[in-house]
């Protein structure tokens, strides 16, 4: 299979979709308002779900190509890394926090490629796809932001939900989730290499 034939099926669509997404979302951004940052939010939570239908797609229709195994991952961490960025200015995630975040999607990105070079294949772990889950969760609260007042479609305080902080709830515990299977990635890697 040529380049051109593994690039055009439709979960690697999706997987460029979802990379022409991340300038929409930045511009959006750029504009603080519960408008914008509420299309971003929906710019995001399309793109996630992109994420989980082109994986699905690739494998039901046996279509898994090389292309799509390098697209995916980039496509996966240039939205989330572009969110992240883009929500430190705004004061609603912390600076170092997302520099951890970064710094361990750099260091597993280049061990997997070590490890790909030499031919060893180290598959994700649960917790790294759980832990992708949560950081979906955590950004789209964390872009809509703005507090919100609803029970069955009125606008009461009844039920109070504060986005920002449902977002750092979310964030911390996918924050722990990013380290823990970052360490995990380590430690299966110099297994591997020192077999």
């Amino acid at each position: 299979m040529n380049l051109r034939t593994g690039l055009l099926n439709l979960p690697n669509m999706l997987t460029l979709v979802r990379i022409a997404a991340v300038p929409l979302v930045v511009v959006l951004l750029l504009f603080e308002s519960r408008e914008a940052n509420f299309w971003a939010a929906l710019v995001f939570a399309l793109a996630a779900v992109t994420d989980w239908l082109d994986g699905w797609l690739a494998r039901k229709w046996e279509i898994v190509t090389v292309l799509g195994k390098f697209l995916d991952p980039l496509a996966d961490k240039l939205i989330v890394m572009a969110a992240l960025i883009m929500l430190i200015p705004l004061g609603r995630v912390p600076a170092w926090a997302v520099f951890l975040i970064l710094a361990r999607e750099m260091i597993v990105t280049g061990l997997r490629s070590i490890a790909s070079a030499e031919g060893v294949v180290i598959a994700a772990s649960d917790l790294g796809k759980y832990k992708t889950i949560v950081q979906m969760v955590a950004i789209i609260a964390l872009l809509l932001h703005y507090d919100y007042y609803w029970l069955f479609g009125y606008e009461i305080e009844l039920f109070h939900v504060t986005m920002q902080h449902a977002g750092l709830f979310f964030f911390y515990v996918a924050f722990v989730m990013t380290i823990w299977s970052g360490a995990d990635y380590l430690v299966k890697f110099f297994r591997v290499i020192a077999k």
